[in-house]
């Protein structure tokens, strides 16, 4: 049976888990429908070119503005292309924009649905992201979870349970492949950063759109700063604000311009601590090992808390938090023993199906959905 399957991806995240899903169905008729939602080379064409992802069937180019701009022009776009296409499943990725759009105009055209990372909830409605996963997980055919609690919430939440499937997170398949070309020492010579660093990510809109916030948090940044260099490659969002409340000003605080896939993570693979309010990234510091401090009141990503590595601090906890990390004996780097990764010091087990076959997961249950050969 022939079957046509369209991948929607609009960020970074998407990519790095869209890449095994779309390696594993690779016999199968697929295109690639790229948003432009980020539409910065080094937040997306990079990534196509280090992960191994076709090139884009399609760019639709919407790039940044309001959320209800962005995801009107990304719905317009895709609904031309869903028509013109007609696959028989479109599959999307995460919490962004990007995928609510897709997941619904894919229900109004009665195109079903396939949500990689179902069910995850931080319970906090002001997110615009938690916003997306809800809804797109009641337009989703099949919910495509990454973590075993996110099946309780989806339950909760009225969604019949043979939509659900744990298969295990596409995002550590793509690290663990990726492992052997993360070189710190490769990124620390590139951009003349010292060998001991914490590396900082900030982009969200509770965190960076209003002045006044985004100059607290580089306050305590520069107060972590006086303890250990901070390496912080800037996100266009919020970019201005962080700027414009003297980011830069401080001598040991490294502004980048955002990297590629590979050199990110091999700065975070050497990195002392990290401090994000990202979600992908609370994920590949656990697999990592790195200590990670997660400027949120909330995670979508509790498992990382309980297996890993991760711990959610205010902006007042943060530096107390940055130097009891930076004062912990020094760690083992993640390697590959045997070919999978071994169990972290201190922890039972990694989060169940963390072991590099997420995407093939995927695969199967999509083409047992399908009937797809």
């Amino acid at each position: 049976m022939s079957i046509s399957i369209a991948h929607v991806v609009g960020a970074r995240p998407n990519l790095v888990k869209a890449a095994p899903v779309v390696a594993a169905l690779g016999d199968l008729d697929q295109s690639v429908l790229h948003t432009g939602q980020h539409y910065d080379e080094r937040l997306s064409k990079v990534f196509f070119d280090e992960l191994g992802l076709p090139e884009p069937d399609v760019n639709l180019g919407v790039g940044s503005g309001g959320h209800a701009e962005q995801t009107a022009a990304v719905m317009v776009g895709l609904e031309r292309e869903f028509v013109r296409r007609a696959p028989d499943l479109v599959v999307v990725y995460g919490d962004v924009n990007s995928t609510i759009a897709a997941a619904l105009v894919a229900a109004k055209l009665r195109v079903p649905v396939a949500h990689v990372e179902a069910g995850l909830r931080s319970f906090d409605m002001t997110m615009p992201e938690e916003v997306n996963r809800r809804l797109t997980d009641q337009l989703s055919d099949l919910c495509l979870v990454t973590s075993p609690e996110a099946i309780g919430h989806l339950a909760a939440e009225g969604i019949p349970v043979d939509r659900a499937h744990l298969v295990g997170n596409p995002m550590i398949d793509t690290l663990l492949a990726n492992l052997g070309k993360f070189d710190t020492g490769k990124v620390r010579a590139a951009h003349g950063l010292p060998e001991r660093y914490v590396l900082a990510t900030m982009h969200r809109p509770a965190n960076v759109d209003a002045p006044e916030t985004a100059a607290a948090l580089v306050r305590h940044l520069h107060s972590v700063a006086d303890l250990a260099d901070v390496v912080i490659p800037v996100h266009p969002r919020g970019r201005a604000n962080l700027i414009a409340a003297g980011l830069d000003d401080h001598p040991r605080v490294h502004v980048l311009e955002p990297l590629g896939y590979i050199d990110f993570i091999a700065a975070v693979r050497g990195a002392a601590a990290v401090v994000t309010d990202s979600g992908g990234l609370q994920e590949e510091t656990t697999m990592l090992r790195v200590p990670c401090l997660t400027v949120r009141p909330n995670t979508e990503r509790p498992i990382t808390i309980t297996h890993g590595t991760n711990r959610l601090v205010t902006f007042e906890e943060l530096v107390p938090a940055a130097g009891k990390a930076l004062s912990a004996p020094e760690r083992h780097h993640l390697s590959l023993v045997g070919g999978r990764p071994p169990t972290p010091p201190g922890t039972d087990r990694m989060p169940p199906l963390w072991d590099g076959h997420a995407g093939e997961r995927i695969a199967g249950v999509i083409r047992d959905w399908t009937g797809a050969a």
